[in-house]
């Protein structure tokens, strides 16, 4: 008896400590709290310095940044699950229904853009699925020549469950930009600087983006990691966006300005998309504890 109460007392300091505890071993939830944030800007690069504030394309011609502006209306933080297995889906030959895969999604006959591993699941091959964990409202136009950071919410809410974060799904709702061109070869494709604009919006019934892009991330939520993750999301545009525009074949506006909205200059405006269909976000990552 003397030796049992003797164990019992030596263990009894246990109890208060498991009982102050208690909740941050319940599984399931409490792994991880996001504090979300989001930040756009157009990057000039220092080796592509043209001077007056121009830079210099592959094409040689040479482009000033005079306004910019990117709207965004939410952004989606996936987790896969499932899967292992070989991957079957070829984005070059997609399956019937879908076509125009590339960045990570393709266009579906519905006008849906639909993830390569949602096809892949759908096709059956064994493939991992995609879980939208948290969205992240947005709702805002973003200027791109003075970046502000952007502190954001979470739908349903930023607590996570166990998973780990592997991509953001980012919704372009719009994009404008002006500024001017100039040539860089002699001799020259056109005289002088050509001032531009363009604008996209998402249009349709159900606004159809302007473009969806993704950026991989690697956000694990569990019991190893500091459960406070400040989640800095980026996107960065550069001159490097317009290396595939020829503007040389640009048609002048009456009012002097190349309109990239106008039907004649359909060609530019949809080698100007496809790039920006091309960006990658990426993410800043720092943890702490509660």
């Amino acid at each position: 008896m003397k030796r049992m109460f003797s164990r019992i007392c030596s263990n009894a300091w246990l109890l208060p400590v498991a009982l102050v505890s208690g909740c941050a071993f319940d599984e399931g939830e409490g792994f991880a709290v996001l504090e979300p944030s989001v930040q756009a800007a157009y990057t000039p690069v220092s080796g592509r310095d043209a001077g007056d504030g121009y830079q210099a394309l592959a094409s040689d011609f040479q482009l000033r940044m005079d306004t910019g502006a990117v709207s965004l209306g939410s952004i989606d933080l996936l987790a896969s699950s499932g899967g292992g297995g070989s991957t079957t889906f070829d984005p070059s030959s997609p399956p019937p229904g879908y076509s125009l895969c590339h960045n990570g999604h393709c266009h579906s006959d519905s006008g849906a853009l639909v993830d390569y591993e949602d096809i892949q699941a759908e096709l059956g091959g064994g493939g991992s699925t995609t879980v939208t964990v948290a969205n992240l409202p947005v709702d805002a136009e973003l200027d791109l020549l003075a970046p502000a950071t952007r502190d954001l919410t979470c739908e349903p809410a930023c607590a996570l469950g166990k998973t780990t974060l592997s991509r953001g799904r980012w919704a372009v709702t719009g994009l404008r930009m002006t500024g001017s061109v100039r040539d860089g070869r002699v001799p020259a494709r056109f005289a002088g600087a050509l001032p531009f604009r363009f604008t996209a919006a998402a249009t349709g019934a159900e606004a159809t983006p302007v473009a969806v892009l993704t950026g991989d991330l690697d956000v694990p939520s569990d019991r190893e990691n500091d459960p406070r993750v400040a989640l800095g999301l980026k996107l960065e545009l550069t001159p490097a966006l317009f290396d595939a525009v020829d503007w040389s074949a640009a048609t002048l506006g009456t009012d002097g300005v190349v309109d990239l909205d106008a039907p004649a200059n359909a060609a530019v405006r949809t080698a100007l998309l496809e790039k920006v269909a091309g960006l990658s976000p990426t993410a800043e990552v720092s943890r702490g504890s509660r």
